[in-house]
């Protein structure tokens, strides 16, 4: 059916709190988190000695362009031989939030903030998420920092863990360094606007892209999944663009993958245990075989993520336009991700994907339960004190924030075909070019190109295999359920 009455922001706003609801997700906050948030009159203070004062470095956080909630911050310098040191804060929510608290209970029902495009949920009051527990700048903020020194060829040579006092010199967007790094665009006015800043970003950019390097070498897997989003003009979805991955986001994502990695053999080296984040080695591997001699390509009968990147890159190299559809399928085969505790003299199970050991969530307390976890762990082994979290409730925690995570990413796909349900329901009748992104006995799936968007071939569809290029016509679509439709032209 389509419906007659024009959908807009606010209907989207009702469907996200409904789903979140649904999937057992709070989309409101408490009267006594209320209660709680009034008692705090400003940002955690902490002159102890154990208080590092940085806040002289010239640190920057790098987000999204709406991000208001900024979890870390990044600064480094040139040693002798090409070495470089790089210091990363993780915003010290434990500072306000403490244990056990209203404002602890709320985050820990939800376990993550959930992002949609018409509304943000955030797992903390964004009183704390986009103001007191973040990193905003011209402000000193209390932080949890990991110091780490890179050999030339990027090379870990050793690190450090430590509280600290940090102030965040400027305020930066993926899309705007990103473009200045490419040469397509001007160093951004909020990093010109401090001596320093631009030589700082060149380093860190050509550090990340070592970083990277080394990973890919080791099989990290480089996957591009298809998560559009909607933008809006007031209450008007206008329309719905792919997220592109660029340097900048390649920049963050290198240097948190690096702090994960500390933080988990820091902690492991307390002697205590951690909550890790895995994705297993595939236990549908031959699946994932299959997929590849689909493609006229050979992987081993044994789990090989260097094999696994090797036909990846290939792919993505020759059909560029195919590549998010091959990802989606190879994401599903592998499993998702989990949280798990992990304890010393345990065997380690690593996180397939990125081709690590050791790795936990550190990098993002004020939007992900598990970092904050983490967080309260480092504090505790940094002060000599017995661990927050005893084994037995690490592992509850472990399950419950796997099991929320997943619920979260249920609400925000949910929401993206809604979203693009919106988008369509003025253009029933129009034509576009399509491919095939999915066929089996519940039906065959088809992703149009303009508008980036997902819907299900409804009538006569034999014969068509995933990766088909089509022609199809939009025949109806249901906001509420985020149902869109298409018939194949001949």
């Amino acid at each position: 059916m389509h419906s007659q009455r024009q959908h807009q922001r606010s209907d989207l706003v009702r469907i996200a709190t409904h789903v979140m609801a649904e999937r057992g997700l709070e989309p409101e906050f408490s009267r006594r988190v209320e209660q709680q948030l009034a008692g705090l009159t400003g940002p955690g203070r902490d002159d102890g000695p154990d208080v590092h004062d940085l806040t002289h470095l010239l640190w920057c956080s790098i987000d999204n362009d709406d991000s208001l909630d900024l979890d870390q911050l990044t600064v480094c310098e040139p040693l002798p031989s090409g070495a470089i040191r790089l210091w990363v804060a993780i915003a010290d929510v434990d500072a306000l939030v403490k244990k056990d608290t209203p404002i602890d209970t709320h985050a820990l029902i939800n376990t993550t903030s959930v992002y949609t495009s018409a509304r943000i949920f955030p797992m903390l009051p964004e009183r704390l998420c986009t103001d007191l527990t973040s990193l905003n700048p011209a402000e000193d903020r209390l932080a949890l920092v990991t110091e780490m020194v890179f050999n030339a060829d990027a090379s870990l040579a050793g690190s450090t863990v430590y509280r600290a006092r940090v102030r965040n010199r400027a305020k930066l967007a993926y899309d705007a360094v990103s473009a200045w790094i490419d040469g397509a665009g001007a160093l951004p006015d909020a990093a010109a606007a401090v001596p320093g800043m631009e030589a700082q970003l060149r380093t860190q950019d050509a550090l990340a892209q070592q970083l990277r390097a080394r990973r890919h070498a080791l099989g990290s897997l480089d996957l591009e999944t298809f998560q559009p989003r909607a933008l809006f003009k007031g209450e008007q979805v206008v329309d719905i663009r792919q997220q592109v991955q660029n340097r900048a986001r390649q920049l963050i994502e290198e240097v948190m993958i690096a702090t994960n990695g500390c933080t988990a053999r820091y902690l492991a080296s307390q002697g205590g245990a951690s909550l890790r984040r895995v994705v297993r080695s595939p236990e549908r591997w031959l699946r994932i075989v299959g997929v590849a001699k689909d493609y006229g390509e050979v992987l081993p009968d044994e789990p090989d993520s260097k094999a696994l990147e090797a036909f990846l890159a290939k792919q993505h190299r020759i059909d560029p336009l195919r590549f998010p559809d091959l990802s989606l399928v190879i994401v599903k085969l592998m499993g998702r991700g989990e949280y798990v505790v992990e304890v010393p003299g345990g065997a380690p199970i690593g996180h397939f994907g990125l081709a690590v050991r050791d790795y936990t969530h550190s990098t993002a307390p004020n939007r992900r339960f598990p970092d904050l976890i983490t967080l309260r762990l480092l504090k505790a082994a940094l002060a000599d004190e017995p661990q927050p979290y005893s084994n037995a409730e690490l592992g509850e925690l472990a399950q419950h924030c796997t099991r929320q995570e997943d619920a979260a990413q249920k609400v925000e796909r949910q929401l993206r075909k809604s979203e693009a349900a919106l988008l369509l329901e003025s253009r029933v009748g129009e034509r576009f070019d399509a491919l095939v992104t999915g066929a089996g006995p519940e039906g065959t799936w088809v992703r149009i190109l303009t508008p980036p968007a997902e819907g299900k071939l409804v009538g006569g569809h034999s014969g068509l295999r995933v990766g088909d290029a089509l022609r199809v016509k939009l025949v109806s679509t249901h906001v509420e359920h985020g149902f869109i439709d298409f018939v194949r032209l001949d």
